[in-house]
């Protein structure tokens, strides 16, 4: 399935039913009086969160979505139909943007969450509604409200706890495979990953995270060169960057600090808050360095990148280190949910 991350779309609610003007007219019964019934609501459009869907695909072709008019109310106290509402159902992780104004309309985090994108117009009133003392033949009624129409933009984050930056060819994939039971295509070419790839890794039967492998970065993404660029948005929402640097490229002339330190700008350039997300480095590619001296390619990497935060050397084609890794991850992620439950949780922006 072709992956995709934005689309814009418009939305259209259903016109609300008139009201009628009727009066009872029965043998024997003179006079009747008013009995014109109310106009039926019409269908709202609603978005809901769906855990099922990993992409915005189905919205790429069909961009117009309406929901039907409510009916006419009629005579004998007949009120009209309301029309169903329409769901449209995206992936968790969807944020909702007003396509004119560029305002975040709603950000549907959580499984079944729903968001009204356009609410049905109210029905009119029927002639009963307007009966009184004075006026016993009222031939008053209202029309129905129009629906809402919004053009919208759909962009979709990935909802990932841990997301992988580098150089297409770091082996972000092969680290991907190695962890969990994603099965990205991976090749010894760059720009193997064409989209961005989800893994749950599996630490305990209660312990879980999610990982995302990010198409590589190249220099120049944040100003459009590359593809790296399109995906980092999926970044936002991770709670720990792992940067995966090849310390063993194929090209002798490729310095692997220049690279990581070339990545590193990209991530500054593009967003200030993502760049300053916690970042481990993971030196990748220890099966191509001979045991004896991947101590002092390691130190030398190090040195010259002038790291001092968290960092592990790792093989993911092998698996070695990987587990040392992993369980490392989940503890920080376990500690960081902990601080968030302890936090008072804000108030959620009430569904229309």
């Amino acid at each position: 399935m072709k992956f995709i991350d934005e689309v814009t779309i418009e939305v259209f609610a259903g016109k609300g039913g008139d009201g009628c003007a009727s009066f009872r007219r029965e043998k024997f019964i003179p006079k009747g009086g008013p009995d014109g019934g109310d106009g039926g609501r019409g269908g709202s459009v609603i978005a809901i969160a769906d855990e099922g869907l990993n992409t915005l695909v189905d919205y790429r072709f069909t961009r117009h979505h309406k929901a039907r008019n409510g009916e006419q109310g009629r005579g004998s106290d007949c009120y009209g139909k309301g029309a169903d509402n329409i769901y449209l159902r995206m992936p968790v992780g969807t944020l909702i943007y007003d396509a004119d104004t560029d305002e975040l309309l709603f950000d549907l985090t959580r499984p079944d969450q729903q968001f009204v994108l356009a609410k049905g117009g109210q029905g009119g009133l029927g002639n009963i509604h307007f009966k009184s003392s004075t006026n016993r033949a009222p031939r008053q009624f209202t029309r129905g409200e129009p629906g809402e129409e919004r053009r919208l933009r759909l962009e979709l984050k990935l909802l990932a706890d841990v997301g992988l930056l580098g150089m297409p060819n770091a082996g972000k994939s092969t680290f991907i495979r190695s962890v969990s039971a994603a099965r990205p295509k991976v090749a010894d070419y760059p720009f193997t990953t064409l989209h961005p790839n989800l893994g749950v890794v599996r630490v305990d039967h209660d312990k879980s995270f999610v990982i995302a492998d990010i198409p590589g970065l190249i220099e120049g993404a944040a100003e459009g060169a590359g593809l790296g660029h399109q995906f980092l948005r999926h970044l936002a929402r991770t709670g720990l960057l792992l940067h995966i640097v090849d310390l063993a490229p194929y090209d002798e002339g490729v310095d692997p600090v220049a690279e990581a330190q070339a990545i590193v700008e990209e991530l500054r350039k593009y967003d200030e808050g993502l760049y300053q997300k916690p970042r481990w480095l993971v030196l990748n590619k220890l099966d191509r360095i001979p045991e004896e001296e991947r101590a002092e390619r390691i130190q030398d990497f190090l040195t010259r990148f002038d790291w001092h935060g968290p960092w592990f050397s790792i093989s993911a084609i092998k698996g070695e280190g990987c587990d040392k890794l992993v369980y490392a991850i989940m503890d920080m992620l376990l500690e960081q949910r902990k601080q968030a439950a302890e936090q008072p949780a804000e108030a959620e922006k009430p569904v229309e």
